[in-house]
């Protein structure tokens, strides 16, 4: 067993070899990497993706100047940071395809990693270096602060407020990035491209509106200085990436022979639409599959709308179903049947057309990868935080068919399920642990529910309006009725029929 280190990286495709397996390690001089890119949020997706694409770069001898500093912001990344730091920023990515294969390397376009709350002023300060051209963000659908129903930033969020104080030292994204900012601006060096890699409908335009909000809470002539200089491009991305497991970490060291504190698993499938806008430059990443474009909305959308919500429609039915893992649940005709039918009569309708998308084939290619048994990707994962995804993957659709006369019980009962999933126990009596930032009143209002049967949508903050829309409400009742007296399985059975 060889531990994962630039010590022993040479020797990791040797012990490999010995196993009867192929491991590549990276090909470029790592020492020679300067860091180009600071990404806050580094997990198993960003690993899985947008650090990758700079590794297969940097493999051929280009971009060796765009290395990745990862940031920690809140103090759970600690156990990221010892897990890479303890590897000089080396990981294993392992790819399992459908068949069984496994694809595994060692990715190094990682060249160091910074905690903020352990030096704030180490992160602010790397920002401010002219070497970094670009701060990317992979902080989840509810780290951009938008209020679900206003739309604007949340001022009054206790975290903004304390990093808005005189006098304070910046702990949150907002803070950070505006401080860096702000040092730029005063020494005279051109401000960084801000890029999301978040799964937000427009998220390039949603981080301006965060970014340029929070400058001008802090500093109404800096906010107008970040608005009319900062670049904030937006991008579509995609790739499944489970959540790593011990048995993933037990898989590598017995496969590859490598000890790796916190390998990422994924599947085959790839995607990066990004809008070509990097006033201060950007890494050649349509050289490796990337595709660099005007318009990121329509490629967006289609993934939003169809790929995201659909692992919301197959998460809540499938667990009270008793299934546990996504390839599980469309596996089942009747599943399948039900998401397809809702991609193609609810979110399709919604789309306008994709350059170079084939929709029909996407959609079947979508049901394909839900069922790779082999990625294994939990749907706890694909349940949690509702109430940051469903807003802003699912609704839109329901919107736009309201008022376009589109069908829409589908997406109702998706609704449905998730409000008889937060009530905190599936079909078979056993527990669910509800993940969500509103865990305890979602969960309240789902226990109300038997008695109110709108409970649960009468919360503005999640639905707005849409307890005051009869077509929908129809719909949601009707499959919450039957969710509750036939169970899930029997739901879908009689829509699909």
């Amino acid at each position: 067993m060889a531990t994962l280190t630039a010590e022993t990286l040479a020797t990791l495709p040797q012990v490999a070899a010995a196993r009867g397996t192929d491991l590549p390690v990276p090909a470029y001089d790592r020492s020679a990497l300067r860091t180009g890119i600071v990404h806050i949020g580094v997990g198993g997706f960003h690993r899985a993706h947008q650090a990758m694409y700079l590794d297969r770069l940097m493999n051929e001898g280009k971009a060796l100047d765009w290395a990745i500093c990862g940031v920690g912001v809140l103090p759970g990344d600690a156990r990221m940071r010892d897990a890479l730091t303890s590897q000089d920023g080396l990981y294993t990515l392992v790819l399992k395809h459908p068949d069984g294969t496994l694809e595994g390397r060692v990715i190094g376009s990682i060249a160091e990693f910074l905690l903020a709350p352990d030096d704030p002023e180490a992160v602010l300060e790397k920002m401010a270096s002219p070497d970094v051209r670009i701060v990317s963000l992979t902080v989840t659908e509810g780290g951009y602060n938008i209020h679900h129903v206003t739309g604007e930033f949340d001022a009054a969020d206790p975290s903004v407020v304390a990093d808005l104080a005189d006098g304070a030292v910046p702990a949150t994204t907002f803070g950070l990035v505006t401080e860096a900012l702000r040092r730029r601006r005063d020494r005279g060096i051109p401000p960084f491209t801000v890029q999301s890699c978040d799964n937000v409908q427009g998220n390039g335009d949603v981080a301006r509106q965060v970014f340029t909000a929070f400058a001008r809470l802090k500093d109404p002539e800096l906010g107008a200085w970040v608005e009319e200089n900062v670049a904030f491009p937006s991008s579509m991305v995609d790739r499944i990436t489970p959540v790593t497991t011990d048995d993933d970490r037990r898989l590598v060291a017995e496969r590859f022979g490598v000890d790796d504190a916190w390998p990422v698993v994924a599947e085959p499938f790839t995607q990066w639409v990004i809008e070509d806008r990097f006033p201060t430059g950007r890494p050649p990443y349509e050289e490796v599959g990337a595709q660099l474009v005007d318009d990121v909305e329509p490629y967006e959308l289609m993934k939003l709308r169809l790929l995201n919500a659909s692992h919301q429609a197959l998460c809540y039915l499938g667990y009270l179903a008793g299934h546990r893992y996504a390839h599980e649940v469309t596996q089942e005709p009747v599943f399948a049947r039900f998401l397809l039918d809702y991609m193609d009569r609810e979110a399709t309708p919604t789309l306008e057309p994709v350059p170079g998308i084939d929709l029909d084939l996407y959609k079947r290619t979508l049901v394909e990868r839900f069922s790779n048994a082999h990625v294994r990707d939990t749907l706890a994962r694909l349940c949690a935080e509702s109430s940051d995804r469903i807003p802003k993957w699912l609704l839109p659709v329901v919107r736009h068919n309201l008022a376009t006369g589109g069908e829409v019980h589908r997406a109702a009962t998706v609704v449905a399920a998730w409000a008889r999933y937060a009530e905190g126990t599936d079909e078979q009596g056993e527990p669910i642990a509800v993940v969500d930032r509103l865990a305890e009143r979602l969960q309240a209002a789902a226990l109300r529910q038997r008695e109110d049967r709108l409970a649960f949508l009468r919360d503005r903050e999640v639905f707005g309006d849409l307890v005051d829309e009869p077509r929908f409400t129809e719909a949601y009742l009707a499959a919450l009725d039957s969710l509750h007296t036939r169970g899930a399985r029997a739901t879908v059975e009689a829509l699909v029929s």
